[in-house]
């Protein structure tokens, strides 16, 4: 008799659902609010568009400065042909946001190309701070207008994270241990030197020269206005330390240009021509310093 009755009733149900009758209010089922980090994304969760003002600077980020110049081309170049390559940002709890860990500077000409969304990759793991940075510093040393001393504090900073020797450094990032070394003396000149150095005023390779000397000398030269090249450093050095100039013998070279100009590449010790043709590149280096500094030739 039950089961009869329990029949006679969903027949009845269906009749009436059948003509609009219900017993009770059927309402959707809506789906979860969602996370503050979700909001905007697609299904893709590793890489996807954003607000751009959903995104904010890392304030651990090592970098400070971008060149205004460099930022506005890129700004133009994204107006034209649309972003190229996404940031990586990860998402910050306590503050709510995402934050860049590379990318920085596409972010910031995107802005200025009036770009309302960014591409982004989005990192869904935790990482831990010493993680971050050094993505962060990697990703600056690649960086082709990075400054002769944001490079140097680079390396240390690297150093410093990882415990790495200056080997270690230069293995990781697959160059010489004497861009290393060199690049790390930059550290030692006083500030007013290091900012010459970033601005083009003092050639790298002469700070390093300048690097030798001890404090209290690097006090009495470091305000120096005229350009220094690196042949002048090196006379500085050997005038403050007393060291008498190098004899000259190993390997030399010259080169005859159609010009009628010789090129004359010598060393203390015998070589190969690549290390020749590195050091004709850091010379030509030289000369662009000179050309823009106005230097006579003597």
């Amino acid at each position: 008799m039950s089961n009869t009755r329990n029949v006679l009733k969903q027949m009845n149900d269906n009749l009436n659902e059948s003509i609009g009758v219900r017993r009770t209010e059927l309402r959707p089922q809506l789906s979860p609010i969602a996370a503050a980090r979700d909001i905007g994304r697609r299904g893709n969760r590793a890489f996807g568009q954003i607000e751009i003002d959903r995104i904010q600077p890392d304030p651990d980020q090592p970098r400070t400065e971008f060149d205004p110049i460099a930022l506005e081309h890129l700004a133009g170049s994204m107006r034209d042909k649309g972003q190229l390559a996404p940031i990586r940002v990860r998402w910050s709890e306590p503050l709510a946001t995402w934050l860049i860990i590379s990318g920085e500077r596409r972010w910031r000409a995107a802005q200025q190309a009036g770009m309302k969304v960014i591409n982004c990759y989005f990192q869904e793991l935790a990482l831990s701070p010493t993680q971050i940075l050094e993505e962060q510093l990697i990703e600056n040393l690649l960086r082709v207008d990075l400054r002769p001393v944001e490079e140097a504090e680079s390396f240390q900073k690297l150093m410093t994270v990882n415990k790495w020797t200056g080997k270690d450094l230069a293995a990781a990032l697959n160059i010489s241990p004497t861009r290393v070394s060199r690049a790390l003396a930059l550290l030692k000149l006083p500030h007013e030197m290091r900012v010459r150095v970033d601005e083009g005023e003092l050639s790298p390779r002469a700070g390093y020269e300048l690097s030798k000397l001890s404090e209290p000398q690097l006090a009495q030269v470091k305000h120096v206005s005229q350009p220094l090249t690196v042949e002048q450093a090196s006379r500085v050095v050997r005038q403050r330390t007393g060291k008498a100039q190098p004899t000259s013998r190993g390997a030399r070279q010259t080169f005859i240009a159609e010009n009628g100009w010789q090129i004359v590449a010598k060393s203390s010790r015998k070589g190969t021509y690549h290390e020749i043709e590195a050091a004709l590149v850091e010379a030509l280096e030289e000369v662009r310093l000179r050309i823009d500094n106005r230097v006579n030739l003597l």
